[in-house]
């Protein structure tokens, strides 16, 4: 017997074994039928699913902070809350050029709160019930023992 010959007889030997678990590893798939869409007024009593939120009309609070000797602010931790509330919902600090921008949902009135240590609290009512907005807000921080 050839060298070959043996080699194919010992391929065609073994390709029924690999073949086998092979289709053991991978079971049978059934194919799922497809879903009908359902009507809202079904009976079943089934709630649609809420839809998602969409940033689209969002309300943009965006402005620049500045310290005491009128230079960008950078690292100022802001912080917003609706007003009448106890609870901070947003926050966010500012880049190294003292800038800011956050989005809140639109037809609340909301408070930002401008906190550096070292410097006094700034509190601002943001009125954002009609709109988005084009006004930036800016803020000049005043050192905790007056101005310098």
């Amino acid at each position: 017997m050839t060298y070959r010959l043996h080699k194919t007889l010992c391929l065609l030997a073994v390709l029924p074994l690999f073949l086998a678990a092979g289709l053991r590893a991978r079971p049978l798939q059934q194919p799922t039928p497809p879903v009908p869409p359902q009507d809202e007024s079904s009976s079943t009593g089934a709630k649609p699913k809420p839809q998602r939120y969409s940033h689209a009309n969002d309300f943009l609070l965006r402005g620049t902070v500045f310290n005491d000797q009128a230079l960008s602010f950078p690292g100022v931790q802001l912080r917003v809350k609706r007003a009448g509330e106890a609870k901070f919902r947003w926050q966010t600090v500012t880049n190294s050029r003292g800038e800011f921008a956050l989005r809140v949902p639109q037809g609340f009135a909301y408070e930002l709160v401008i906190h550096v240590k070292g410097f006094t609290d700034q509190t601002r009512a943001i009125d954002a019930k009609n709109g988005g907005a084009d006004e930036g807000y800016v803020f000049r921080m005043e050192p905790l023992g007056g101005k310098s």
